[in-house]
């Protein structure tokens, strides 16, 4: 019997590597040989006080989850205006805002074509544009990882497509200035901006949007509101771009958990943002903490999240050890990174057991 074959993938697409996502508590867990309850989890950038209480209540109450959300997310547009002070017809809403980037990356990327991003950032613009066949052009930042204007605009060719810019950085947590900003927009290429971490620094590039139809700014809601679980991201841009990307979305992208949790959570913009201002009070006690051990570098961070130099050549060594004691930050095991771990601020008991572990590590 002649044996059967499977039919050739893309080769692009068999080549690609997973995108290295954060493992459930409970993984967290057996790896170092203690119950979950005891893991101290600080390596997605989540938000440690979970989403507005009045979410779950809103969620338990609702009558229509039998139904289809609306595909032309009409409510959830209206809602959004106030939120991001732009016109309902800018804005759309993805299954977070990872679904935006790849929708933006389908609409704009072949084989062939390429994206620029100043190094090193989030990794899934990359990711996804590996999926599209594109390539990544990596462009170094300075010694303060500040973005190298110059280098940037060097690397622009008839197959550039978007540039993605990330402000907060993911993950070294500095800013894009607005003047970096401009720069980026007056190349013509679609500019990506996202503002993940707005809430916790408070600069946005929305105004530049009444100036530049090739702006994107991308927001989310894992992080500020706590909704990581229920992925939702939005996105505001010029309109035609938004109709273009509203008919080609699948069209219950967006579901009616995550609407409900969206619309409760900016019902109660007050109360989480007193959580915002915890969470930037407790980064800048971890910053000064930090600061007094030896060995061990914090950069300055505007996000909710503290990149850390520890010595060199012992990124692996101190990051094995941090697992070990039932700690879990973010790791790169290769390239520039490879001497830095990063962590998310938690609960101030989490501050302190993390800054005591890498007091005791970095000896």
């Amino acid at each position: 019997m002649t044996q059967k074959k499977m039919p050739s993938m893309l080769p692009h697409i068999e080549a690609l590597e997973a995108y290295e996502g954060v493992d459930p508590m409970e993984v967290m867990a057996e790896r170092a040989g203690i119950s979950p309850d005891k893991i101290i989890r600080l390596n997605g950038n989540e938000n440690p006080y979970g989403p507005s209480p009045k979410v779950a209540a809103a969620l338990g109450e609702y009558p229509n989850f039998n139904y289809y959300p609306d595909p032309d997310q009409r409510g959830l547009r209206r809602v959004l205006s106030g939120y991001l002070n732009v016109e309902p017809e800018k804005i759309i809403a993805g299954n977070g805002s990872d679904e935006l980037i790849d929708l933006l990356l389908r609409m704009y990327v072949g084989v062939g074509d390429n994206v620029i991003v100043p190094t090193p950032t989030f990794g899934m613009y990359s990711f996804s544009t590996g999926i599209c066949g594109g390539e990544t052009i990596a462009v170094e930042r300075d010694d303060k990882f500040e973005i190298d204007l110059e280098a940037m605009k060097s690397v622009v060719t008839a197959k550039s497509k978007i540039i993605f810019l990330t402000s907060p950085n993911n993950p070294t947590g500095n800013i894009v200035p607005e003047a970096q900003t401009r720069a980026m927009l007056d190349t013509g290429l679609l500019v990506v901006m996202d503002e993940a971490y707005f809430e916790f620094c408070g600069d946005t590039a929305i105004p530049l949007l009444a100036e530049y139809p090739n702006l994107v700014v991308l927001r989310t809601f894992s992080k500020w509101a706590g909704l990581a679980g229920l992925r939702i991201g939005v996105g505001a841009m010029d309109p035609h771009l938004a109709a273009t990307m509203m008919a080609m979305k699948p069209p219950y992208n967006v579901n009616l958990a995550a609407e409900v949790a969206l619309t409760t959570s900016l019902e109660d913009t007050p109360g989480l943002l007193a959580r915002v201002t915890q969470i930037v009070d407790e980064r800048d006690r971890m910053m000064e903490k930090l600061k007094q051990v030896p060995n061990l570098t914090p950069w300055p961070s505007r996000a909710n999240f503290i990149l850390c130099e520890v010595p060199d050549g012992r990124g692996k060594e101190i990051f094995e050890g941090l697992c070990s004691r039932g700690i879990f930050l973010r790791y790169w095991p290769s390239g520039r990174l490879k001497n830095f771990i990063r962590t998310s601020i938690g609960l101030p008991h989490e501050t302190d057991a993390v800054v005591e572990a890498f007091r005791e590590l970095c000896a």
